[in-house]
C-alpha cells in the first residue's frame, strides 16, 4: 500500500508563491504516475496537474497553465507543485495522488495541505 503525505501549503499573498511537496512511501515510485487535485470549500474536487511516470510528459488544468508546474524527483520518491502567482480562487486543500501500473485511475491518495492566497 503506497502512503503520500503532503506538505508546503499555507497562508500567501496574491500573486505570491508556495511549493507543495507529496512524499510517497514503496520503492516503486518510479513506476506511478502522480497528480495534485484541489478541493474548494463548497466545491467538487477537481484536477490540477499530472506527471507521467518518467516525468517527461505533464498535463495542466486550463486554470492552472502557465502558473503551476508539476515535477517529480524519483530518487527522492517525491512529487512537488510549484505554484506561482497564485490568486484567491486558487485556496483549496491539495491533494496528491498515485496511479500504480495495475490501477486504471487514481489509486492512492494523500491527506491535503491547505492553501489559502488572500487578496
Amino acid at each position: 500500500q503506497v502512503q503520500l503525505v503532503e506538505s508546503g501549503g499555507g497562508l500567501v499573498q496574491a500573486g505570491g508563491s508556495l511549493r507543495l511537496s507529496c512524499a510517497a512511501s514503496g520503492r516503486t515510485f518510479s513506476t506511478y504516475a502522480m497528480g495534485w487535485f484541489r478541493q474548494a470549500p463548497g466545491k467538487e474536487r477537481e484536477f490540477v496537474a499530472r506527471i507521467r511516470w518518467s516525468g517527461g510528459i505533464t498535463y495542466y488544468a486550463d486554470s492552472v497553465k502557465g502558473r503551476f508546474t508539476i515535477s517529480r524527483d524519483n530518487a527522492k520518491s517525491t512529487v512537488y507543485l510549484q505554484m506561482n502567482s497564485l490568486k484567491p480562487e486558487d485556496t483549496a486543500v491539495y491533494y496528491c495522488a498515485a496511479q500504480t501500473p495495475s490501477s486504471s485511475d487514481y489509486n492512492c491518495w494523500g491527506q491535503g495541505t491547505q492553501v489559502t492566497v488572500s487578496s
